[in-house]
This record gives structure tokens, sequence and C-alpha cells, in this order.
């Protein structure tokens, strides 16, 4: 897979950055399938929902996340739109889909939240 869209060094930096944290990193794999409630992400990483979302914050300050409110719950979804999406996405598809973390993340996955 190329990566067509050029970006600069201060935009790469910003996004290397943003990405340098594990669970912002494991945040956007996810995001890259699918989009996640803040309430299944809580469950999933096993942390406090202010933390969960201050790395989502950070996520969408950046532009790489869409917040989609319903009702008073937030979903989250990878911006494909974003002028980083070519360069994350060759980021994210070189975390291996076997990896272990990933997976113990994904098995904490609910089905149903937030109704």
């Amino acid at each position: 897979m190329a990566v067509d869209t050029k970006i600069g060094v201060a935009t790469m930096t910003r996004c290397l950055k943003t990405l340098s944290d594990q669970t912002r990193l494991m945040m956007m794999k996810l995001f890259l399938e699918k989009e996640y409630c803040v309430c299944q992400l809580v469950d999933m990483f096993e942390m406090s929902q202010p933390a969960i979302s201050q790395h989502l914050r950070k996520l969408k300050n950046a532009g790489f996340v869409n917040e989609d409110r319903r009702g008073q719950w937030r979903y989250y979804s990878i911006n494909r739109s974003c002028p980083e999406f070519d360069t994350l996405q060759f980021v994210l598809l070189q975390i291996d889909q076997e990896d272990k973390l990933l997976k113990q993340i994904k098995q904490k996955e609910t089905q149903t939240c937030c109704q």
C-alpha cells in the first residue's frame, strides 16, 4: 500500500506524537474497522470514562476521529476525510491483527451498549 497524500514535517510530527500513546494507537486501530461508543471503550481498555474521554479529545482535536452524538451517548469513528488519513491508515495496517494486546482489547468488546 502506497501513501499517496504527502504531508509536511510539522503535520507528520503532530500525527506521530498523537499516535505515540499506546491507548490512542489501539483506539485508532479499532476505529479503522468500525465505530465505538465511549462506554464500550471504557470496558475494553479497563480505564475510567474521564481517561478515555481525554484520549478521545486528543484524537478529535487532531482531526483523526469523528464524534456522533446520539442522545446522551457519543460514538467515535475514524475520520477518513482528514488530510493525514493515508498516513494513519498506513501506520495502523502495520499492526498485526494477531497482536496480543489488540486481541485482549477486542475480547472485552460488548455488542450492545448505551441503550
